[in-house]
């Protein structure tokens, strides 16, 4: 199985409690179903700051910043996909990169 980094781009937070309960809930039903294939549940992250090649520094992460990853595991590309699109967080209204590891061979 090979290893897949979701990153999490976006997404609205809860406006109330019971929004906040549900996406918790939601959150910890996908967990649940990804079982042992989810490597590290990851965590949200505040603004970020890019070092460009330059050596300058560009606050904001840009025009679409990252907001958090994790990390699961798949026997391929369509069904990391696949697990990714029950993910609770598309549904805050966040998008979600997929990126295998690269592994130097």
């Amino acid at each position: 199985m090979a290893k897949y980094v979701l990153i999490y781009h976006g997404g609205d937070k809860p406006q109330s409690e019971a929004e906040g309960k549900k996406m918790m809930m939601d959150w910890e039903a996908w967990v649940t179903d990804m079982g042992d294939n989810l490597v590290d549940p990851g965590t949200g992250v505040g603004m970020s700051k890019t070092v460009m090649s330059d050596g300058s520094v560009v606050d904001n992460g840009g025009t679409n910043p990252f907001s958090g990853y994790s990390c699961i595991r798949a026997d391929n590309m369509e069904e990391a996909l696949s697990s990714t699109k029950k993910h609770p967080f598309l549904s805050m209204g966040g998008s979600i990169e997929i990126a295998e590891e690269y592994r130097f061979e």
